[in-house]
């Protein structure tokens, strides 16, 4: 008799907890797609990312992950130097060979840290907004999605 009523007690309190679930409301961002948007086009490390973002003025990114950079806090703190190819693929303090996982954008701790929930630390540029545009970020995971190459 008592198994029975337990049982009984137990199946209530499922059908009551399935009513429970929270509200978490519509997904704020999308999530992350790795495909290459342009299959066609070769994305080149040194012009596309390297000069035509990374090092560009109004992004910011040189300005503190190079030595020479006229504030290397990201270079001193952060260890990440993203004066070439090879010191970006040694990564940072955190982030490792993880920076860049070929073919992998979505795994990538270079993308997490320009998206609006880094895995640590904060959204980079980190005197951002402004932030990378979608064009920007795209580019980047459409380098990342074709091997990350040093071309």
């Amino acid at each position: 008799m008592i198994a029975r009523a337990q049982v009984l007690l137990a199946l209530a309190c499922t059908a009551c907890l399935a009513d429970l679930e929270p509200e978490v409301g519509a997904q704020l961002f999308n999530a992350c797609s790795g495909e290459d948007s342009d299959p066609s086009h070769d994305v080149a490390f040194e012009a596309d990312i390297r000069i035509g973002i990374m090092a560009r003025a109004d992004v910011h990114c040189v300005k503190c992950h190079t030595p020479d950079g006229p504030m290397p806090i990201g270079v001193q703190i952060g260890g990440l130097d993203l004066t070439s190819y090879a010191t970006l693929k040694r990564g940072g303090a955190h982030s490792a060979m993880t920076i860049v996982v070929p073919e992998d954008p979505c795994s990538s701790i270079l993308l997490q840290k320009l998206g609006p929930a880094p895995p640590f630390g904060d959204r980079m540029p980190k005197d951002g907004p402004p932030y990378l545009t979608a064009a920007d970020a795209q580019l980047i995971v459409d380098w990342i999605a074709e091997g990350a190459r040093d071309n």
